[in-house]
Order: C-alpha cells, then structure tokens, then sequence
C-alpha cells in the first residue's frame, strides 16, 4: 500500500524516464467474492476502504480475517476490495510453511490444482477450496505503456533492480489493460531479498 507522497514521487519520476517502473510490493491478502464476504462479516455487508491502491478502483479494506490450516494460523490478513466473481487467496511461500499447505506459484485467476486454507472472520468462517496461490511477479501497464516499452500482453520480462542488493528477475509477466497503470509486483519475499521498498524503481531488461 503506497501512500499519497510516495505516489507523487513515482509520477514525478515516470515523468523524466522512459525505462523505470514503480515496485508495488504485495504482502498476504484476500480477495473476497461477494458470498464470501457475507459469510464471514454478515449479511447484506460492504468492504470498508482502508487506503487506496495504486490500481484504480483498487483499495485496502479496514476489515482483515485469519487464516487456518493444518499445521498453524495466520492473524489479520488483509481484505483487497471490490469484491471479486471469486474469492483467491495470495500468500508467500513461507506462509505455505506456517500454514501446513501447498500453493503454487500462478497468476491471478489461475486456480486449477491450487492451495486451500479456511478463513474466520467476525460472522463466520469459508472453506477455500483450490483458491490458494503464491502470486507470480508481474507487471500492470495500459496499452500506451505497452507500446512506449515495446511488450505485449503476457510476454515475460526481466526486470533489475538497483542498489545494494540489486537483483535480476527473470520471468515477470506483462498483463496490458486500458485501466491498469504501471507497477510492478512482487511479494515480500522477492522484495526483501532484493532490499525493495515500496515506490522504489526496477527497470525493465530487454
């Protein structure tokens, strides 16, 4: 989650260079379907925005739930509204050994075969079944970013990023939409090894 002064700063940057790309780094979450989000807060409930995401239309809500399996716990986890068609669940690979479960690494949407975990909120609880994934590394960009950087919608990319502990990521995937703007994500995982904050800057590799 970017707050207002660091977002000035990356448009001010994405204005004087054509090759950087601002990091959005993506701690565990839950995207919450809209039956979902009645059994575990109550019926006839709405998400309550927390703090705006750099996508827009995309927004942190106040309300987090916990999350169960069959070897431990994970205490409040973060609700991503709107609402979504299906609820997924995005969590690191270390989460996958706190929790006792198997999810694979996919990108959104990408259920097939995935993780499953129970989730408890205030009003009730929901059985994730293959709903659980580790977030592949991606990049959102509109079309106008797509044709100024020369990819297309699902290439994969490298991406490095600068300082100390720079790094090069291989495989990060471009997903192109008209409401997107540009961001990379990585987890926190990817983003610790690499020193990232949010807001900092990766560059695309051709």
């Amino acid at each position: 989650m970017i707050d207002a002064q660091v977002l000035q700063r990356i448009d001010h940057q994405l204005s004087t260079s054509n090759a950087l790309i601002p990091v959005g780094i993506s701690n565990r979450h839950v995207h919450l379907s809209h039956d979902d989000v009645e059994a575990l807060f109550g019926k006839g409930y709405q998400l309550t925005p927390f703090k705006p995401l750099r996508q827009p239309g995309q927004f942190a809500a106040k309300e987090t739930i916990t999350v169960v399996g069959p070897k431990g716990s994970l205490q409040h986890v973060r609700v991503l509204g709107p609402q979504r068609p299906a609820s997924q669940l995005e969590i690191s690979r270390a989460d996958c050994f706190v929790l006792g479960i198997k999810a694979p690494i996919r990108e959104s949407g990408a259920l097939e075969n995935a993780g499953s975990a129970l989730l408890i909120g205030p009003a009730g609880h929901v059985e994730l079944r293959s709903q659980v994934i580790c977030a592949w590394r991606h990049i959102h960009m509109s079309p106008q970013d797509a044709s100024r950087l020369n990819v297309c919608n699902g290439q994969q990319v490298k991406v490095r990023t600068q300082g100390k502990r720079s790094l090069l990521f291989d495989a990060v995937i471009v997903r192109v939409n008209e409401n997107f703007v540009l961001e990379c994500h990585l987890d926190t995982e990817e983003a610790n090894a690499a020193g990232l904050n949010n807001g900092e800057m990766v560059s695309l590799v051709h």
